[in-house]
């Protein structure tokens, strides 16, 4: 007797009579005699009755094949394994038709889902071929049936599923002056401590190029200045010493001199030691200048995950208040103004300013004329965002202005917006921890699915049962993939396990990760709450007060279940602005197919992204800022707020530095500017008119404007999904009526 099935994806289910009685059902009522309910019971019974105690779905198949051709009802046992052989045809095809598509190039969204990969590449197919494939194989074989329905009907993303059989994690803050000053492992070399800034500068390359390729998504450094520092002082050692050696003298007792600032300048009436002094600096400064082009070049030309894309990477800088993080800070900006190359913008890293009070910010703080250099160099290169470490929730009691390494204490932030800084697990900074994976919940649909409900007290009501089963069912999901993660070997990630996770100095090569990678966090995230709004009231946030108290009691109850679970599983569970690139479209497609186009909620071809105002919605930017703002506290997973700004604004960082006074007086995390900025894909030309439709330089017409998709540039729209190009074709101007702030 038949007991227990294997499915085609390995799982091994309770036996079902009927299954059998319904597939046999099926196939008779496609023939001109039609059912007999009494062969179907027959066959069925036999079946089930002299089966192996467990046998797999296709020798059940097989056994029903034979049955129905020993019965009268041959008719029958042809339109049986016809509908077989058309269902193994079909898969198939399925597989065939999407690796044409790779194949070919044909640009769609399946190989335009990361506008940072180039999936037209050797590298990139051969990446689209194993991503692709390698999802189905997640669905039938590493979800449960409730997470793989979900996913199947368009409640569920699982970010980077392709990934999940890896057991890699998603992204990490490099602690970098483990890697400096202890040397590392990486594939089948081995590098030295640093001892000068160029060498500094290449390691941190290495550092985040090699921990890309064993994990599946971002790399920052929380305190660029920081770590870099020393080594400007070992550089300017260094030429001290070279003077030494040309003059026969002995300057030792001018190594570690007290410096205000490494600032080039002339020689001109210098004397003695002064002389020599700033001949040092002058050199030291030269070198730096270059080691940072160098890492700039670098970032924007090394390739991680068999070679098709540039590392994600990111590097947060600002409180550094020293004369050598000084002199880190002033040439990662000098050089990043400059451009690569042909004076292009650099698409990495994402650069992150620091902005504090005291610190970076005032007129009085001693990093003000760096803040001021960051605002001229975003105004030309998009870069750096700020990060408002003054935000109420940014804030560590334990920072304190005279600690060296205060840096531990700050936030910091990576990729398009990635924040990890709350640990119930050990100590309440961003470095060495990050995310550990995340899922995004399409809230819209629930909206959807109760809009049918005439009384709207009933209707939001079913709104947040829905709500709340689909984030237990989301929490479950992140807690079992956790499971299967934390079975991986230290050995399986040779830098981020030897070097870059905290607490990862206590494991050896064959212990499991398990007992340290819940420093980090577990990420639920949300898109399209102005849909979902207007599913539910009528309107989106940013067009009403009283969707936009809904808006803050939906995510509200978003983060008050999320710390729920963090109780019920152990775990850093947090709530995400989810930065949706390719998922926009996904799940408005799947919508738009049950539910059709509804006006202000599926006529587009994205949902809008995570608590954002629509792109389309024409508003100040003060009006914008005042509506995203509150939410930036309940989704400290990682949010952004932007500012679409009109012209060239080269020439008016005082624009910039308004901006972050509005983000800084409205509590707001995290920000940037969008402006205009053309650039000629052929000889790398840019400037700032508002219709460039040829190159000045070598009359190409192939022109494009740089852009920024979710949280990072991309040189190219070419590589854009079609929903998000939408999106950016549906951007408007904020305007700026409100420069400068006041209160």
């Amino acid at each position: 007797m038949i007991q227990t099935v294997v499915k085609r994806d390995g799982r091994i289910v309770g036996f079902n009579e009927e299954k059998i009685a319904a597939a046999i059902r099926k196939a008779m009522l496609r023939t001109d005699e039609g059912e007999d309910p009494q062969l179907v019971q027959q066959i069925a019974d036999r079946i089930a009755m002299r089966g192996k105690s467990q046998m797999t779905v296709e020798e059940i198949q097989d056994l029903v094949e034979l049955e129905l051709m020993k019965s009268s009802r041959k008719d029958v046992a042809r339109v049986y394994i016809q509908y077989r052989n058309q269902r193994s045809i079909a898969r198939k095809a399925k597989t065939r038709e999407m690796f044409l598509e790779i194949i070919n190039i044909k640009s769609n969204d399946v190989t335009r889902e990361n506008a940072n990969m180039n999936a037209d590449t050797p590298a990139g197919m051969m990446m689209k071929f194993a991503s692709e494939t390698t999802k189905p194989f997640v669905d039938d074989y590493l979800l449960s049936e409730e997470i793989r329905e979900a996913v199947k009907n368009n409640y569920l993303h699982i970010h980077d599923k392709d990934y999940y059989p890896t057991k890699s994690l998603t992204c990490v803050q490099h602690p970098l002056d483990h890697v400096l000053e202890g040397g590392y492992m990486a594939g089948h070399g081995e590098s030295r401590p640093a001892k000068r800034i160029e060498t500094a500068s290449v390691m941190a390359c290495i550092s985040m190029e090699t921990a890309q390729n064993e994990m599946h998504g971002g790399q920052a450094i929380p305190a660029f200045d920081f770590y870099l520092a020393p080594y400007v002082r070992l550089t300017f050692i260094e030429e001290m010493k070279k003077l030494e050696e040309l003059f026969a003298a002995d300057y030792s007792h001018l190594y570690n001199i007290e410096l205000d600032d490494f600032i080039n300048k002339s020689l001109d009436g210098l004397e003695g030691e002064a002389r020599v002094i700033q001949h040092a600096v002058n050199k030291t400064v030269g070198r730096v200048h270059q080691a940072m082009e160098a890492f700039i070049h670098n970032m924007n030309t090394i390739h991680s995950r068999g070679g098709n894309q540039v590392v994600f990477s990111s590097i947060n800088y600002g409180t550094d208040t020293s004369a050598e993080g000084r002199c880190i800070i002033r040439e990662i900006l000098n050089s990043t103004y400059e451009g690569v190359g042909s004076g292009v913008t650099a698409i990495f890293p994402i650069q992150i300013w620091k902005k504090k009070r005291g610190v970076s910010y005032l007129p009085t703080d001693p990093n003000y004329d760096l803040y001021c250099l960051a605002c001229k160099v975003t105004a030309r290169r998009f870069f750096p965002n700020f990060l408002n470490l003054d935000a109420s929730y940014n804030q560590d009691p334990d920072w304190r202005e005279d600690d060296p390494k205060r840096y531990i204490h700050e936030v910091a932030t990576m990729g398009c917006r990635t924040r990890v800084f709350e640990n119930r697990f050990g100590p309440r900074t961003s470095i060495g921890r990050g995310n550990i994976s995340f899922s995004t919940i399409n809230i819209v649909k629930l909206a959807i699915e109760c809009m049918d409900i005439q009384n709207e007290e009933e209707r939001i009501a079913a709104f947040f049962a829905k709500l709340d089963n689909l984030l237990c069912l989301t929490a479950r999901q992140l807690h079992e993939r956790f499971e299967f993660q934390r079975t991986a070997f230290v050995k399986q990630f040779p830098l981020l396990m030897h070097s870059l996770w905290i607490g990862c100095e206590k494991l050896s090569p064959n212990d499991t990760i398990e007992s340290v990678i819940n420093q980090g966090t577990l990420g639920i995230g949300f898109i399209g709450l102005a849909e979902c709004l207007v599913a539910l009231i009528g309107k989106h946030h940013g067009e009403s007060a009283e969707a936009q108290k809904l808006g803050l009691r939906i995510v509200t109850y978003m983060r008050d279940r999320v710390n729920d679970f963090c109780q019920q599983y152990q775990h850093n569970y947090s709530v995400l602005a989810t930065p949706a690139e390719g998922l926009s479209g996904r799940f408005t497609r799947g919508d738009q197919r049950k539910f059709g186009k509804i006006p202000g909620i599926t006529d587009r071809e994205y949902y809008t992204n995570s608590n954002h105002v629509p792109v389309y919605y024409k508003c100040s930017a003060r009006h914008k800022a005042e509506i995203e703002a509150p939410y930036h506290n309940l989704t400290r997973g990682g949010h952004i707020f932007y500012v679409e700004i009109d012209g060239d604004a080269t020439h008016n960082p005082e624009a910039i530095m308004n901006i972050v006074d509005m983000m800084d007086a409205m509590d707001i995390g995290y920000g940037s500017v969008n402006h205009t900025r053309n650039r000629c894909m052929d000889c790398g030309y840019e400037d700032a008119s508002a219709h460039l439709e040829k190159c000045p330089r070598c009359g190409s017409t192939n022109i494009d404007r740089l852009q920024r998709i979710t949280g990072y540039l991309v040189g190219t729209t070419d590589r854009w999904n079609r929903a998000k190009l939408a999106e950016l074709n549906d951007r408007v101007i904020h305007s700026t009526d409100y420069l400068p702030f006041q209160e």
